[in-house]
């Protein structure tokens, strides 16, 4: 009976645990193609570079067309953007180390040039991260080309080059800061020592220390209500930065979402059309950031007649000199309606 007994018990749980997990069909498998579309980076050994060429002369076609309103038309930059181009010499090719990066240097300035030691490193940084306001729209030739206009402007090749795949490890040869990286040996070992020598205290420490994040005054509001634009899903973290700062950090548990008041429903649609076109990276709802506050262009062009139409136009093609010398970048991802939405808000207070 007790065998009977045990065997009926096992064949219970051994169904029980046949059976599927509620978790089992969640999710799917990646396809072969959004694989293909997440795996872009490339290595220094060139694993990963697409196949393509491009000219100095059709690289700088493409950098004054889309990047020279940030970074110069010399890659000499502008008070905001330090210099991509500058401070190295034919003798920095010659031997791979860049003499104005060693003790005792007085260089005003490290630019990318200087310090970037692999070619791979500039490809695939322009590849995923230019233009600033539309990363990742350039085609492969046209990075070929921004890239050879790049070391062309530093030297590395003459004007009338074409970088391509296959000659890009030759070039990789020239770089002026190509033999400047610092190796440190026991990082890559199991039983390494690191690169810093330090004892946390672990118990009778002379002062307690309190680890919290928090937003300067000036700034809370830089870009707009941090509550506003948290995940609707897992921890929210975001504070209310329409409000003063909260007494006590704000903790991690789930709240629910912040519903923006249905009086103002063109406010909410334009702040998220702000923050999906990373207009908030450069402009604060009140304080300068790389450009004005929302507000300051309001109060800048009150009573301007056809203000929206202005401000549609400076948001879609850009512009420079109203607010200084940095310059306002083109944003034709936008459509003309949505350029329209954003001036009528500023246009009315920005509020």
């Amino acid at each position: 009976m007790r065998t009977l007994t045990f065997l009926a018990a096992m064949l219970i749980g051994g169904a029980a645990w046949a059976q599927t997990p509620p978790w089992h069909d969640l999710g799917r498998d990646a396809t072969p193609a959004e694989v293909k579309a997440w795996d872009i980076d490339v290595r220094p050994d060139f694993k990963g570079l697409p196949k393509g060429a491009g000219s100095v002369a059709m690289g700088e076609r493409v950098w004054e067309a889309q990047c020279a309103s940030c970074h110069g038309s010399f890659g000499e930059s502008n008070e905001v953007f330090t210099p991509i181009v500058g401070g190295t010499t034919k003798a920095d090719i010659e031997r791979g180390r860049v003499k104005n990066l060693e003790p005792g240097s007085n260089f005003p300035q490290k630019t990318t040039m200087m310090k970037v030691a692999t070619l791979s490193t500039l490809w695939d940084y322009i590849n995923r991260a230019m233009p600033w306001n539309a990363p990742k729209s350039l085609t492969a030739d046209e990075v070929y080309g921004v890239t050879a206009y790049i070391l062309s402007l530093a030297e590395v090749v003459p004007p009338d080059f074409t970088l391509n795949d296959r000659n890009i490890a030759e070039v990789q040869k020239r770089m002026p800061n190509r033999n400047g990286m610092v190796f440190h040996e026991p990082l890559w070992k199991v039983d390494g020592k690191g690169d810093v020598k330090n004892v946390a205290c672990m118990k009778d420490c002379p002062v307690e220390s309190t680890i919290r994040s928090f937003l300067p005054d000036f700034a809370r509001d830089a870009h707009g209500n941090i509550q506003e634009q948290n995940r609707f899903v897992g921890p929210v973290r975001g504070a209310d930065t329409t409000k003063p700062p909260p007494t006590a950090p704000v903790g991690s548990a789930p709240t629910s979402p912040v519903v923006v008041a249905a009086a103002k429903p063109a406010a909410g649609d334009v702040k998220a059309l702000l923050a999906a076109n990373s207009c908030t990276a450069c402009h604060g709802m009140a304080q300068k950031i790389v450009g004005p506050g929302f507000t300051e262009i309001a109060v800048k062009h009150k009573g301007q007649e056809r203000l929206e139409a202005y401000l549609a136009v400076k948001i879609r093609e850009g512009g420079v000199g109203v607010f200084g010398s940095v310059p306002m970048p083109p944003q034709p991802q936008l459509s003309a309606a949505q350029a329209a939405s954003i001036a009528r808000w500023i246009a009315a207070g920005a509020k």
